[in-house]
């Protein structure tokens, strides 16, 4: 696998966000995303850890997880929902991992009634992409630090804000979390007193900054950007080192049980799994002995 996975991802990126504004403008994605329900809030769970569980069809790691064709995002995502995940990530790339903005709606209408918020979790290049996931329904975003530079990590911080929606930092290394800490150091530093707009809110009603309170995680993707494999010892090693403004997000790696309670006795508050749930032949199941391991583990660790 090249080295440039990352650059080959954010040029693909761009390519659909300039198809998807040829079809649709700016300010008419902006009216959809202002007449959109406001998205159920991530709340964290009372036991110290908790779980964004993920719906991804593939992966470039290891190849084909499920057939699209067989697979029905809304039920999965209340599957998650039912075993206690505190919020779904959709895969939206459709060209390496088969994702799709049908799948991040689908699942966002599911979860609606249960207020558990979707991610979308994608290769995000532009803010143009964050208004595309509020009017779908989503609650949440990934951002991805070490793909683009201190000003557009800015603006999608700034969109995501806009748009109430929470934000992902997802770090590879030592550098990337120095741009996370002053990163968050940045944003925080703007959000304003005011709370999140209500679940009462008009839906006809304006998206505005001073309106909205966004919810930072910061996480550690603790793949070899290489190979896509995952590297041992890498979210322990890391994962000392990442703020203590937000919550800590383990990403891959994270496979069984006890994996998740390693997860949380490193200090970690959140676990992002996809693979193993969605190889898992009773994936409610595996989620739920996830959540009961790491939040054991943390009360230990505590």
């Amino acid at each position: 696998m090249s080295t440039d996975f990352l650059e080959s991802m954010a040029q693909a990126s761009r390519e659909r966000v300039l198809a998807a504004r040829s079809r649709l403008s700016e300010n008419a994605l902006l009216k959809q995303a202002q007449a959109a329900a406001p998205p159920p809030p991530l709340v964290r769970g009372p036991g110290g850890f908790d779980l964004i569980a993920e719906l991804k069809l593939r992966s470039p790691a290891v190849g084909q997880l499920r057939a699209a064709a067989s697979e029905d995002p809304a039920r999965r995502a209340l599957v998650y929902a039912e075993a206690g995940a505190a919020a779904v990530s959709i895969l939206t790339e459709p060209h390496r991992f088969d994702g799709s903005m049908e799948h991040l709606s689908a699942a966002a209408a599911a979860l609606r009634a249960r207020r558990v918020p979707v991610m979308r979790k994608d290769f995000l290049v532009d803010p143009y992409q964050v208004l595309e996931a509020r009017a779908a329904g989503a609650g949440g975003v990934l951002i991805i630090l070490r793909m683009l530079s201190r000003p557009q990590l800015e603006e999608l911080c700034s969109a995501a804000r806009a748009c109430g929606l929470f934000a992902l930092l997802e770090a590879f290394d030592e550098a990337d979390i120095e741009v996370a800490h002053e990163l968050l150091d940045s944003q925080i530093s703007q959000e304003p007193p005011a709370p999140r707009v209500a679940p009462g809110r008009s839906a006809n009603s304006r998206i505005r900054p001073e309106m909205a309170r966004v919810q930072w995680l910061v996480g550690v993707n603790c793949r070899d950007l290489a190979t896509l494999q995952v590297v041992p010892g890498r979210l322990e090693s890391l994962g000392r080192l990442l703020p203590t403004l937000a919550p800590r997000v383990a990403e891959s790696g994270v496979a069984t049980a006890e994996d998740a309670g390693r997860m949380a006795a490193a200090g970690y508050d959140l676990a992002l799994v996809g693979s193993a749930l969605m190889s898992a032949a009773d994936p409610r199941a595996l989620a739920h002995e996830m959540i009961v391991a790491g939040r054991r583990a943390r009360q230990q660790w505590i």
